[in-house]
């Protein structure tokens, strides 16, 4: 009867505070409970604390150094941004924004390449969309098997402005430079309106 009594006790015993924020963070992280844009980033930016300290709910069963970046960390981002609920909706501000924080945080990368390119085309994603043209669905915006020349625009009459600013500032001064997403900057507002060459002193980035 002790005994009983004693596993009782323990059945009632709550999770820590950390164990049941490393609960909730990995819930916040299936595709599954993503039901909108404002979630998709909240654990976009799960995936940047993982990248940033080596730890965490995204860096769980492998070795996973602090300030680098590899193809699980990459897959992450592909699912959380494809989630059914957001699926054929633009990326957002807040998405894009949190994409630039992933990118800036990997001081190292083991991905092939994979997390530039989903970082390019969820920004010219949302920011075509921002600036009012058509854009598919992120399934196959984001595909790494879809190239980004198939939709990004050629050209784009009345372009908003603030968004080539808001990416200006996001890619001023940073260690990295993404040439697809630059050059593809150039392809939104188109070759006559902003030549490739005058990117650089645009951003003030190297190219």
């Amino acid at each position: 009867m002790e005994m009983l009594n004693q596993n009782k006790k323990l059945k009632r015993v709550p999770m820590s505070a950390p164990t049941l924020k490393v609960a909730e963070a990995i819930g916040t992280l299936e595709p599954s409970k993503i039901s909108c844009r404002k979630s998709a980033a909240l654990a976009l930016t799960i995936v940047r604390d993982g990248v940033i300290t080596g730890e965490g709910p995204t860096t769980k069963g492998r070795i996973h150094f602090s300030r680098a970046l590899d193809a699980d960390d990459a897959a992450w981002c592909a699912r959380i941004l494809t989630a059914t609920a957001v699926e054929h909706q633009p990326v957002s501000r807040a998405e894009a924004e949190a994409l630039f924080e992933i990118d800036d945080a990997a001081a190292e990368r083991s991905d092939e390449g994979r997390f530039d390119d989903l970082l390019a085309k969820a920004v010219v994603h949302h920011a075509a969309s921002a600036s009012g043209l058509p854009v598919p669905p992120r399934t196959v915006a984001l595909s790494p098997e879809t190239a980004i020349e198939s939709w990004a625009p050629t050209r784009a009459v009345g372009v908003d402005t603030e968004v080539l600013e808001w990416i200006a500032r996001q890619m001023r001064g940073k260690r990295r430079s993404n040439r697809t997403l630059m050059s593809l900057v150039a392809t939104i507002v188109g070759a006559a309106a902003l030549p490739l060459a005058q990117l650089p002193n645009v951003f003030d980035i190297g190219m």
